[in-house]
């Protein structure tokens, strides 16, 4: 038996008990947006460490202005100088459950259900995202350690509390701790597969810029009996410019905004063809037919590789029931931009209110809301050796290629992780399209948890070879 195979074994027997674990960690509602949830938070963290401890790694939760940081190293003993060092990162802090009264199993007792189509899957805030995800990473280790005694690789990991509260101690903690943080390479595992079958590494995220306008017409609400016509009406100058934003293909019309945007290279092009995807079936879904983004360009292109400009939200004058006949005194409108490539955030955003105060009329004023900021994209190499060995690893434990793709989200980590620590992120996950993350009723397959831990245990041999 090679060691490898021994390794997988033991994963193989271990599994209920991994899966007890796991729902043990489910069972603390560390909810971080919450304060009062602040304990759990410290709770979670500490199971955490505690567990890693038990495995031999040096572990601590570290206090931050807002949730504990989990750190951990382990250094095998056999360890030289090219021994890869790699860091493992994922988060355990969770969204609240609300509504409460729309999930069929309560959040935060974990349990095992069968689908109609026979899929075991287990239900739970945080199953998904992202306990069960980077309890995989753990787990593979504990595998590794108890079949041969020892890592193949050297591994630091950074558990965070505070992902879906936007991570505010983040950065400050990542550049506080860069020596030590450092690694050839960050592993994160929170993103999914191309399907239950296919396993997948996302390659490209798409960065992220917003902004808000206000529109101020005349000083106060008009009478429109008394002043429709020669007052201006806000919201009219609202409608121009968001109706001036894309050209009739669906182009964005605001100058500079493509700098930085390259062509999609023609081997990745390629391969996003022949994968099974409808557009039709993407868009029926949602209830819709016909795509509205560039033309020429397919869906998938569209969502993984292009950037957009879109509008979140409008408001302005009387919105209550009935009818209110006034001219109302602004208008005001929410804005996201979805980058790629080189896009620079502060550039498309200056780009954004030039071309927004160009259609301002004389007797209007804009006002932005001033908070700005933004992520850039991040796109790592295809040919990345990090990405080559781990896409052979997750062949080996599927018997199927891994298939490169985009993400239209943004996972800022990424951007904090190559611009702070000088390191590439491979992102590898197992979730699913339909795990409802975020939503009541979050769900994990429990083959999506077995199958994790078992490429994380290919990738780690892979990369200590």
């Amino acid at each position: 038996m090679t060691e490898l195979n021994a390794v997988l074994e033991t994963a193989a027997r271990d599994f209920d008990n991994s899966l007890e674990r796991l729902f043990r960690l489910v069972r603390i509602p560390s909810i971080s947006t919450d304060p009062a949830h602040a304990g759990d938070c410290e709770k979670a963290a500490q199971a955490i460490v505690d567990d890693l401890k038990s495995l031999g790694f040096t572990a601590e939760a570290r206090m931050t202005p807002g949730r504990p940081m989990v750190v951990a190293h382990y250094t095998p003993k056999e360890a030289t100088r090219k021994t890869p060092h790699l860091l493992f990162y994922g988060h355990y802090d969770v969204q609240p459950a609300d509504p409460l009264e729309l999930w069929e199993t309560p959040p935060f007792e974990p349990m095992v259900k069968k689908a109609k189509n026979g899929v075991q899957r287990m239900y739970g805030r945080g199953t998904a995202d992202d306990k069960g995800q980077f309890m995989t990473f753990i787990e593979a280790a504990r595998a590794w350690i108890s079949a041969t005694g020892s890592l193949p690789i050297r591994a630091t990991f950074l558990i965070e509390g505070e992902e879906e509260s936007g991570s505010p101690s983040l950065v400050p903690f990542l550049k506080a701790n860069r020596k030590e943080l450092s690694c050839d390479a960050a592993f994160v595992c929170d993103t999914n597969m191309w399907d239950a079958k296919t396993p997948a590494i996302t390659t490209r995220l798409r960065g992220l810029v917003h902004e808000e306008i206000t529109i101020t017409g005349p000083r106060i609400d008009l009478h429109s009996g008394m002043y429709g016509g020669p007052a201006m009406n806000p919201i009219r100058v609202l409608s121009k410019v968001i109706a001036a934003l894309h050209d009739r293909n669906g182009k964005v019309t605001i100058p500079g905004f493509y700098d930085g945007v390259s062509d999609l290279p023609k081997a990745t092009k390629k391969q996003w063809q022949s994968l099974d995807f409808s557009d039709a079936k993407f868009l029926k879904e949602v209830g819709l037919r016909e795509p509205a983004g560039e033309k020429g360009k397919s869906v998938l292109e569209q969502v993984w590789a292009r950037p957009t400009a879109e509008v979140n939200g409008i408001w302005g004058g009387y919105t209550g029931v009935g009818t209110k006949t006034v001219l109302p005194s602004q208008a005001h409108a929410k804005f996201t931009f979805r980058l790629v490539g080189k896009q620079d955030p502060d550039k498309v955003l200056r780009a954004f209110q030039r071309f927004v105060k160009g259609l301002i009329p004389k007797d209007c004023r804009v006002e932005f809301s001033g908070k700005g900021g933004g992520s850039p994209a991040t796109e790592i190499a295809e040919d990345n050796p990090f990405i080559a060995r781990s896409a052979k690893a997750l062949k080996d434990e599927f018997r199927r290629d891994a298939v490169l793709m985009g993400s239209g989200g943004s996972i800022p980590i990424c951007r904090f992780f190559k611009d702070i620590l000088g390191m590439d992120s491979i992102l590898v996950g197992f979730g699913l399209n339909d795990d409802a993350i975020h939503s009541p009723n979050e769900k994990y397959d429990v083959e999506s948890y077995r199958r994790g831990i078992r490429s994380w245990v290919r990738i780690m041999g892979e990369l200590g070879k």
